[in-house]
């Protein structure tokens, strides 16, 4: 990746709809995941529902050799599980579905961890401490703020509570392209690293295990999963620095104040 694409606020406003139709991708997938349904069914669903419904494409199928429209991942899957017809949710599962959707030309990138029937509680802590630390690393978004600020703020969160944070994948700057500069560290130290400007627009995704950090990649070449087997949880959102803090071109209406 090379240098940081600020956008215009022609091309946010693009970004912005982008944004918006994904959220409503997870709206409907909302009323559609449940036990009993296969990470094979969900991406289907999500296919025809972005290509039939949205007029957009899903932008993860065919990048990267990719077959897919999302990433399942599946209990100790840390991040890229690939969909599958033999892969039934059951109750006591949690599932993260990350999908990105292009529109005019621009992407958009979001996952959400869903809860399949009852879930341990420490099931339940993990997915919620998950998502409170992407909103710490998000709070601190502004003209001036840093990636180290980012990165400090989500890994305080993460330690705080007793979880480890994945350090070998990280968020990313986003627009025309679903992968730009910059890389975006779920860890850090404040006041280093790229100082953030209006105009920069990138994904906030952090990977928090319940056990040890570290993870090791199948031998299908794209999922991911704890070392430990442990539980793995993630949450995502593109953000947009503003000229007085930040927009979550991703946001869904349940986050909605």
């Amino acid at each position: 990746m090379s240098e940081v694409i600020l956008k215009s606020a022609s091309e946010l406003q693009i970004m912005r709809e982008s944004g918006r139709l994904l959220a409503s991708v997870f709206a409907y997938l909302d009323g559609q995941i449940a036990p009993g349904i296969t990470t094979m069914d969900i991406n289907n669903l999500a296919e025809r529902y972005i290509i039939d419904q949205l007029q957009a494409r899903p932008a993860s199928k065919g990048q990267y050799g990719y077959q897919y429209v999302l990433n399942s991942s599946v209990n100790h899957v840390v991040c890229h599980g690939v969909p599958s017809e033999t892969q039934t949710l059951k109750p006591g599962d949690i599932v993260n579905i990350d999908i990105t959707l292009e529109k005019g030309g621009y992407i958009a990138d979001s996952s959400k961890m869903y809860l399949i029937g009852d879930v341990t509680p420490l099931a339940q802590r993990l997915v919620d401490k998950t998502y409170d630390a992407m909103w710490e690393g998000i709070r601190v978004v502004k003209p001036g703020a840093t990636l180290g600020d980012i990165g400090h703020a989500i890994l305080r969160h993460a330690t705080k509570n007793g979880y480890t944070v994945v350090r070998e994948y990280c968020g990313h700057g986003i627009g025309r392209e679903m992968h730009e500069a910059p890389s975006v560290l779920h860890y850090g130290q404040q006041g280093k690293g790229l100082v953030l400007k209006e105009g920069m627009t990138f994904t906030i995704e952090p990977m928090i295990n319940q056990g040890k950090a570290k993870v090791k990649q199948k031998n299908d070449g794209w999922t991911v999963v704890t070392s430990d087997k442990k539980l793995s949880a993630q949450w995502e959102h593109t953000i947009a620095v503003t000229s007085d803090g930040f927009e979550v071109l991703t946001l869904r209406d349940e986050e909605r104040l």
